[in-house]
């Protein structure tokens, strides 16, 4: 009689397991640029109401901006007239920044501090800038481009 450890068992189980839920999760694609999603049209990032309004340019301070955590954009005026668009994802560790004030966009987990007119890295532990976001300005409503 042949015996096997208990810890080969599991460890076959549990890889088994493991391949399941990967192939669960994956996208999948069927070739025809669907991702494997039934109705046709290719997968997209953007919100479901992407032509709507993300703010009123009066709601966004000059030197000063908002983070709309809903959307993962904060939205900056560096300038007066001027607005920018960034992910709202700290590059660092992924964490919601928190807000904008004297031009620097702050992520509260651990302090690092992007610039309000390009994303760029003020201050570290972050060492990428948060990436851009397209936005429209048409009269006084801001909307992802």
């Amino acid at each position: 009689m042949s015996t096997v450890a208990r810890r080969t068992v599991v460890s076959a189980a549990s890889g088994a397991g493991l391949v399941a839920v990967l192939a669960a999760c994956g996208g999948g694609s069927d070739g025809d640029g669907t991702g494997g999603k039934a109705g046709g049209g290719a997968a997209t990032d953007a919100p479901a109401d992407a032509g709507a309004p993300l703010a009123k340019t009066a709601d966004i301070p000059v030197g000063g901006g908002k983070v709309l955590a809903d959307q993962g954009v904060v939205i900056t005026q560096p300038t007066a007239g001027e607005f920018k668009a960034f992910s709202s994802k700290c590059t660092h560790q992924g964490c919601a920044v928190s807000g904008v004030s004297d031009g620097v966009i702050t992520c509260p987990c651990h302090q690092s501090l992007f610039d309000a007119s390009d994303g760029s890295v003020k201050g570290g532990p972050a060492t990428a800038p948060l990436p851009p976001t397209s936005i429209k300005v048409e009269g006084d409503a801001i909307t992802l481009a």
